[in-house]
């Protein structure tokens, strides 16, 4: 967790960028990116520097060329004002669009950065701002760039790009990735999915930033993210570096228009929130996705280039919108279809509908799937709490150490009420076990295959759920007229004694 001195310096620099006339919180956070990116070349040159001084060899890689010093971050940031405005926005800002050259993804999608700090004071006073933040440790880096992106939300604007870091927890949790797995994200906006993996993976699989082979991996091949969107892609690559990720393969990639030929079967896991409610023209939508369902809907697009996408065996936990589980057109069910009879269709996770507000009321639920298993039965869960309440200003319901699905401390019955992440995740593991004797009337149960198919493959959690409807003892017939008739006789005595005290 960043402290509340760092978090009130993030704010007061957001602040900054606002009353400096640049409010798109969007155009902020980017702005902000490209000064944390110079700051962090600046780090890796001095890194370089010392290695060098310590062998007695030359620089190796270096990031900056000696006629190319001035540009440095600890140069430019002793300037005045109004020589580190023009010094920054036409000649380091011209450097780093050059800096395309290199492997670095994040340099690649520097290439078009575009620099919009309109005046010199406010350049100035984001510089020493930056300048004066402790965030060495990556989880420090990390926490601070979540705090920012959570303010695209809190603004109002493109909030859609960000899926709450507590039900991507769950997901990556449910899934539990390991070392050696390759996982994309195909829509990945800022690359929250990818980021909680990397942290899982490093919180329960230390060793893969120790051994050689694992930590090449680990940084060079493991994570995978496509969008459309260049900020979104300078953004995610960032975040991917805050997070101590050197090089995530983070493109460009239109997921739906461009043939997936070359990627088929290429991931072990996926993970992703991909845009609901869209749809294509037949003509700009991928031939090969067509071939899997014949729809224009982006959300059943997306889950075909998924099935495309994962190796034989590899799994899949994606948000959807209620729609896929229940929508009557052909291609919904021979699509629901499809995941039931040719994959292992594992679970149905209902959400509630408050989770992406306040910039979204859309009910949703998560599928989990594996690709070319065989469905044996399907586990639902109804989630009727997630740790927050479920109006737009989604406030936590519980202390910080008890929200989550791994909180710090075990729920009781109560709190369970108001979090019901950790049940999740526990009965998940029972899913195979207990869970498939537990009745239909509870928050979570198991379908068989059969069922699912004689209900034409609906995966509404009401198709299955069973309501419970409280045994009423009621009384005998006879003995009901004889209190009615006692009733009756009683009301009759009062009716003669009032008579006799008006006489």
């Amino acid at each position: 967790m960043i402290t509340g001195e760092l978090r009130s310096k993030i704010d007061r620099l957001w602040d900054a960028f606002w009353s400096g006339g640049i409010s798109n919180p969007l155009e902020v956070i980017e702005q902000i990116t490209y000064l944390m990116f110079l700051r962090r070349l600046e780090q890796l040159q001095t890194g370089k520097e010392r290695k060098a001084t310590r062998t007695g060899l030359p620089i190796e890689d270096p990031v900056y060329l000696p006629e190319q010093n001035h540009l440095r971050w600890s140069v430019f940031k002793e300037l005045d004002p109004d020589a580190m405005l023009p010094m920054v926005r036409d000649e380091v800002f011209a450097w780093l669009r050059e800096l395309g050259g290199e492997e670095s993804t994040y340099s690649h999608h520097m290439k078009d950065a575009r620099f919009t700090i309109p005046t010199a004071s406010l350049l100035i006073k984001a510089v020493d701002m930056l300048d004066d933040m402790e965030f060495g440790s990556g989880d420090t880096k990390g926490d601070l760039y979540e705090y920012m992106l959570a303010k695209i939300a809190t603004a109002g604007q493109n909030g859609q790009f960000r899926t709450p870091r507590h039900i991507i927890g769950l997901m990556v949790a449910m899934l539990a990735p390991g070392p050696h797995d390759e996982i994309c994200d195909p829509a990945c906006g800022t690359a929250g999915f990818l980021v909680g993996a990397a942290e899982y993976l490093q919180r329960t699989h230390p060793d893969v930033l120790i051994d050689t082979e694992q930590k090449r991996h680990f940084h060079n091949s493991m994570f995978h993210g496509f969008d459309f969107d260049s900020t979104m892609l300078r953004i995610a690559s960032m975040n991917m570096l805050m997070h101590e990720v050197e090089q995530p393969d983070i493109r460009y990639r239109d997921s739906l228009a461009q043939s997936v030929s070359t990627e088929a079967e290429k991931y072990s896991m996926i993970l992703a929130n991909p845009p609901f409610a869209g749809s294509l023209d037949y003509e700009t939508t991928a031939k090969d996705l067509l071939q899997v369902v014949k729809t224009k809907k982006t959300e059943l697009l997306f889950l075909a280039l998924f099935l495309r996408l994962l190796k034989p065996g590899g799994k899949a936990a994606v948000i959807v919108p209620d729609g896929v589980l229940f929508g009557s057109t052909k291609a919904h069910k021979d699509l629901r279809k499809k995941l039931v009879e040719e994959h292992k269709l594992d679970a149905v996770v209902k959400l509630p509908s408050g989770v992406f507000k306040p910039y979204a009321g859309v009910s949703t639920a998560i599928l989990f799937f594996t690709k070319g298993d065989e469905t044996d039965h399907v586990w639902f869960y109804e989630v009727t709490a997630d740790g927050f309440s479920l109006d737009d200003k989604r406030t936590p319901l519980l202390p910080g150490d008890k929200l989550g699905a791994a909180p710090g401390t075990a729920l009781t019955a109560d709190e369970h009420v108001k979090n019901n992440l950790p049940d999740v995740l526990a009965r998940w593991s029972r899913r195979n076990g207990t869970e498939s004797d537990r009745a239909r009337t509870e928050q979570s149960f198991c379908v068989p295959k059969a069922d699912i198919a004689a209900q034409g493959y609906d995966l509404s959690l009401n198709r299955y759920k069973e309501i419970v409807h409280e045994e009423v003892e009621h009384r005998p017939p006879l003995e009901i007229i004889e209190e009615l008739e006692r009733i009756e006789a009683e009301i009759q005595q009062g009716m003669s004694e009032l008579k006799g005290m008006i006489a």
